[in-house]
């Protein structure tokens, strides 16, 4: 059995701003079959510390950078967590790293840097009885992890570093290196230092034995100045041990034939039931009752989502009979583009701003088109959820998006394998066909159906992604892993 400590700075249940908190809840359970068993350090949020009944302290700390702190370890929703329960650095309401006005938090570089330090810690054996062989960091806010390792005094114990988003690496100005316990010399271009300051994220992928990230195409493209973020000639200097694993999602979590949130289940012999929901988010979302296509986003209302792209199209899907239901926040200008087609077209555009967990099962449950137009997509989740939904995915053809949704060009068709509708560029007129093209595959109800039927049966899980981490991770150790293992 391979120790693995997971380092993450959400984790859902228990508190999630996007993918990463999804990708971290449901790895340990995917590899347990794979002979990995894996704990996860996470801050110690009060959406985490208040669920941490019948936690036992394992370890108390009097000078956590500055302030006290100790670590809380506890069964939660079936993880396995060690909480890094420090109040002065982490109990703080709403978003884990902003504040009240949206600002990031001016201590986040501490933040994160002790959460990373204890890490690495619990590699040398901070807890009694338990000292893993791998430390698994999961974007910037673990990247100090590989660091902390490599220039501290464990010779063994292994780092992998995983980039969920290339456009969010943790910069900070060199004035802090003094306060994060590290040696003079890791302040070099072998180190942290970027730019001239301090890289959390440049530090993992300059440190960590492997690094990976969240599907084969964005593997691929961040090794490219347009995707790279300024990293892609470090990456393509180590690029035999960067690897792409695509994400996978929670089947039980995201289970059209039992999710409570919907109004009525299904599965893919009984798509009909999907009716029921249709009219539940039309409800929802304050539009008609139609049977014309309804146009659904699950997204922060972002740039990089492509949201500018969809609301200079959201003329041509009203004008075709279709409505659109957009869920999340974000730039404000994007949110009052929508805002203002749901005033210029009422019945047909609907907004509900914020994270609302269980309305976007129920838009997946329920809307007939899910749209991802982003200028970059490491993975995506919320096209695997469609997929999973029997809800066509359209979407830009970048990164996971590549990976993950077949589209329906007339070959894919005539083989029966189309599962969504892809484009590009990421553009409008790009995107205009594209909703073309899939108002076009929506009046014919019978390739419809097939596409929603070969949807919910393409393998989104984790199980192939889970068992190429064991790999990593055995290969990194020297331990066999089931799948290693001779029958």
């Amino acid at each position: 059995m391979i120790e693995v400590l997971s380092v993450a700075s959400e984790l859902y249940p228990l508190i999630k701003t996007g993918g990463l908190a999804d990708v971290a809840g449901a790895l340990p359970g995917a590899l347990s079959e794979s002979g990995v068993s894996m704990r996860t350090l996470v801050p110690g949020y009060p959406a985490v510390t208040s669920k941490m009944t019948g936690g036992r302290e394992v370890a108390t700390f009097s000078d956590l950078f500055g302030v006290t702190g100790r670590l809380v370890a506890g069964r939660v929703e079936g993880l396995d967590l060690i909480v890094l329960d420090a109040p002065a650095l982490y109990d703080r309401p709403g978003n884990p790293y902003m504040g009240p006005e949206g600002w990031d938090w001016p201590d986040n570089w501490k933040r994160y840097a002790a959460l990373s330090w204890v890490a690495s810690e619990l590699g040398l054996g901070l807890v009694e009885g338990y000292r893993p062989q791998v430390i698994h960091a999961h974007d910037w806010q673990a990247g100090l992890v590989p660091a902390y390792v490599k220039y501290g005094p464990s010779a063994t114990l292994k780092t992998v570093m995983t980039v969920h988003n290339m456009a969010f690496q943790g910069t900070f100005g060199s004035d802090i290196f003094g306060q994060l316990r590290l040696p003079p010399h890791a302040f070099s271009v072998e180190g942290v230092e970027y730019y001239g300051g301090v890289g959390y994220l440049k530090a993992g992928v300059e440190c960590a034995d492997v690094v990976t990230t969240v599907s084969p195409t964005y593997a691929g493209e961040i090794r490219t100045p347009d995707f790279g973020m300024g990293l892609d000639g470090l990456l393509n200097n180590r690029s035999e041990t960067v690897f792409g694993v695509l994400n996978g999602i929670d089947m039980g979590a995201w289970n059209p034939a039992t999710d409570t949130a919907l109004t009525q289940n299904y599965t893919a012999n009984s798509i009909q039931g999907r009716q029921s929901n249709k009219r539940a988010v039309q409800e929802a979302f304050g539009l008609e009752a139609s049977d014309g296509p309804l146009f659904a986003v699950v997204s922060r209302l972002t740039w990089q989502k492509g949201i500018d792209l969809l609301a200079a199209n959201i003329g041509l899907i009203v004008a075709a009979g279709g409505q659109l239901a957009v869920l999340g926040s974000g730039e404000t200008a994007l949110e009052n583009a929508i805002r203002g087609a749901a005033q210029e077209h009422p019945g047909r555009v609907g907004l509900v701003t914020g994270y609302n967990e269980k309305l976007s099962h129920l838009v997946q449950g329920g809307a007939d088109v899910m749209v991802v137009p982003s200028r970059f997509e490491p993975c995506g989740l919320t096209q695997l959820y469609a997929l999973r939904y029997g809800c066509i995915p359209l979407v830009s053809r970048v990164g996971g998006l590549n990976d993950t949704v077949i589209d329906a060009n007339v070959a894919a068709l005539q083989a029966d394998v189309a599962t969504g509708v892809q484009f590009a560029p990421p553009s409008e007129g790009a995107l205009a066909d594209a909703i073309r093209r899939t108002l076009a595959l929506y009046a014919d109800e019978k390739t419809w159906k097939k596409m929603q039927r070969r949807g919910m049966k393409s393998d989104v899980s984790w199980e192939t992604s889970a068992a190429r981490y064991a790999q990593i991770y055995a290969s990194l150790t020297g331990y066999a892993t089931h799948d290693n293992q001779d029958d």
